[in-house]
C-alpha cells in the first residue's frame, strides 16, 4: 500500500496537551498546518515484518508502468530473500486495492506470470487494510511534530520506525484485521468508522 508522509505534520491535540494548575495562564499555541512537502512510499508487510519498501522518487506518478517495476522488485525480494519458502509452496498472497495502476491488465499479466495469488481489496475500505488502519496510522503519529530537512530524511525515519515493529505488534495488527473482516461481513459490508487501532 502507498502513503504520503509530510515534511512537517503538526502534533495532534492530544499530543500537544500540557498539565497546568488552575491558577496558571493558558499556554498560547500557534496554529500550524501540514507542509506541502511530502514523501510517497509503497510498503508491503506481512505478519512477520516489512517485506519490501519502495521510496517513490519526487514527482514520480505511480502509474501502471512504475507499479510493475515495484512488483517486479517485490517478487524478487519474496522469492529469493524474504519469504522463499512461502513463494515456493504458493502460500504467499498479495493483498492490494483496485486502483487503476493496480488493476491494469499489464499488472495482472505480471502477477499471473509470477503465479502470485491476489486478494483484491474492496474500494474505499481503509478499515480493512492493515497498512491504513495500523501501519501508516502509527508511523504518522510517531512523526508528528518533527520537522525534516529533506524528502530522504522523512523516508529514512519512516522506514526506521517500520523496521522497529515487533512480531507481537504485527501479530496484533493481523488479528485485528481478521476481527474487522468479520465485523464488515456481519454488517453487510458497511464501513467501520472511528475505529483506529494503535500499537499496544
Amino acid at each position: 500500500m502507498n502513503h504520503d508522509f509530510f515534511q512537517y505534520d503538526p502534533e495532534s491535540k492530544r499530543q500537544s496537551m500540557h498539565w497546568k494548575s488552575p491558577s496558571s495562564p493558558r499556554q498560547k499555541k500557534v496554529r500550524q498546518s501540514k507542509s506541502k512537502f511530502k514523501a510517497l512510499m509503497i510498503v508491503f508487510v506481512d505478519i512477520r515484518g516489512i517485506v519490501h519498501v519502495d521510496r517513490v522518487p519526487e514527482d514520480q506518478t505511480v502509474d501502471q508502468a512504475y507499479y510493475k517495476e515495484v512488483l517486479t522488485n517485490l517478487c524478487e525480494q519474496v522469492s529469493s530473500r524474504r519469504r522463499p519458502e512461502m513463494w515456493k509452496n504458493g502460500s504467499w498472497v498479495l493483498h492490494q486495492d483496485i486502483t487503476l495502476a493496480h488493476n491494469a491488465l499489464s499488472v495482472k499479466m505480471l502477477l499471473t506470470k509470477h503465479k502470485t495469488t491476489v486478494l483484491e481489496h474492496p474500494p474505499s475500505s481503509p478499515d480493512l487494510a492493515a497498512c491504513d488502519f495500523f501501519l501508516f496510522a502509527n508511523i504518522k503519529l510517531a512523526l508528528k511534530g518533527t520537522r525534516f530537512e529533506s524528502v530522504d530524511a522523512v523516508k529514512a525515519k519512516a522506514t526506521e520506525l517500520m523496521n522497529k515493529l515487533s512480531e507481537d505488534d504485527l501479530r496484533y495488527c493481523f488479528q485485528q484485521r481478521m476481527i474487522r473482516k468479520e465485523r464488515c461481513r456481519d454488517q453487510g459490508g458497511e464501513y467501520i468508522k472511528g475505529d483506529n487501532i494503535s500499537i499496544v
